[in-house]
């Protein structure tokens, strides 16, 4: 019997609701590629109407719009943002780099990057910056993990130059830049034009983002607010240059729809009025308009913020337990599906030649296995990840209150 893994604290109540959508969106991006490789026959007239990835990936960005930025100024400490953040991330993208070995050692065609550009791939998903700087996805999942990586780099930056407060016009200017922008910045700009060129944007990019967090974290005044400067531009460049998948207005968007979610937060908390709040309602909007033609990410773009603000709206009501668990484990199930449901299409490789119900039976199976892997991947990686990492943020602190 599954049950939640970890105790109900105060905290943890209060944000029961976020953990609530993460599950939802979660499972969202699961059907999507579920329909894929079990259900094609139903993909296309599903996806005419709605596309159910979209939505999930925008509930995600919406969630970590809200509360990521709030775990920065809650401590005011960069380099406890950072730790929390690599404890939360990594552990678990190195456990979906091993099963990715395992399904190539088990004869899954990797791309083919990894036997020309092998460096380019490896520093790439090491940043977790891949999709920004044009270098294919290990896994077709983790091109949003590029932008939540550039959304930490730039609230970084804003924090520290004192800029963070200003949310409502962050987001307001990345929406205008993608409506502006939408079909006529470049795509990929810096890195197509060979090997040489695109681990050159790798390695520079890499190294002034590296260059700028040791700044940011272990210079004073001005050291600091340069290395924000370098960060903000650096990665400012990579969204509006670099992109190929989505398009650069979409990239924006996203963008702006994770400062939107920060906005609708110091609103919640009284920090600015609801009033400034408001104007964010006009992201989702212009990407309803930028959709234009594409019926089914429409109802996906209204449907993720409907489903948001409904979470607000009750987030003082208690919430199921299985929607909770959903949440907490929401990272695992996000990660792995994608292995499993690679495994499958390796057995099936034409899913419309098997009859539907072994593919029902099939789906249902994988699932049950899905949050079975999930439970325990939560149980045994992400949760000890970020117990270790407390800890290191509380030794850090101990010993910063010595020299203090």
């Amino acid at each position: 019997m599954l049950t939640v893994p970890v105790a109900a604290s105060p905290a943890r109540t209060r944000m029961a609701w976020l953990d609530a959508l993460r599950g939802i969106a979660a499972m969202m991006v699961v059907a999507e590629h579920a329909f894929k490789f079990l259900l094609p026959e139903v993909r296309l007239p599903i996806k005419a109407v709605f596309e159910p990835g979209w939505y999930g990936v925008l509930v995600f960005f919406l969630v970590s719009g809200y509360i990521v930025p709030a775990s920065l100024e809650r401590t005011g400490s960069v380099r406890t943002f950072w730790i929390s953040r690599l404890f939360r991330l990594y552990p678990l993208f190195g456990v979906c780099a091993v099963g990715v070995l395992l399904l190539m050692m088990a004869g899954w065609e990797a791309h083919i990057w990894w036997h020309v550009r092998p460096v380019s791939m490896a520093v790439g998903h090491l940043t977790m910056l891949q999709n920004l700087l044009h270098v294919p996805n290990l896994v077709n999942v983790l091109w949003t993990l590029s932008y939540e990586m550039g959304f930490y780099l730039l609230v970084t930056a804003l924090f520290t130059l004192g800029l963070h407060r200003g949310s409502a016009a962050s987001s307001l200017g990345f929406a205008a830049a993608a409506a502006l922008g939408a079909g006529t910045l470049p795509v990929a700009m810096l890195s197509t034009g060979g090997s040489v060129r695109m681990l050159t944007v790798v390695l520079v990019a890499t190294a002034l983002v590296g260059a700028g967090l040791v700044a940011v974290l272990a210079g004073s005044g001005p050291v600091r607010r340069l290395g924000a400067i370098v960060i903000g531009v650096t990665v400012l460049g990579l969204l509006a240059v670099n992109q190929s998948f989505p398009s650069p207005g979409r990239g924006l968007l996203i963008l702006a729809t994770m400062f939107a979610g920060t906005a609708l937060y110091r609103a919640e908390q009284g920090e600015i009025s609801w009033k400034q709040a408001g104007w964010v309602v006009l992201v989702p909007l212009i990407g309803i308009w930028l959709a234009r033609g594409e019926f089914g990410l429409q109802t996906a773009i209204a449907a993720a913020w409907i489903t948001f603000a409904t979470g607000m709206a009750l987030r003082h009501r208690k919430v199921p337990q299985p929607l909770v668990w959903l949440g907490l484990t929401s990272y695992s199930i996000y990660m792995l599906h994608p292995l499993l449901l690679e495994g499958v299409e390796r057995f099936w490789p034409d899913p419309l030649a098997v009859p539907l119900g072994l593919r029902l039976t099939a789906l249902a199976g994988v699932l049950g296995l899905l949050i079975g892997l999930s439970s325990l991947s939560w149980r045994f990686v992400e949760a000890p990840a970020q117990r270790l990492g407390k800890r290191l943020i509380a030794r850090t602190r101990r010993r910063t209150a010595r020299t203090e």
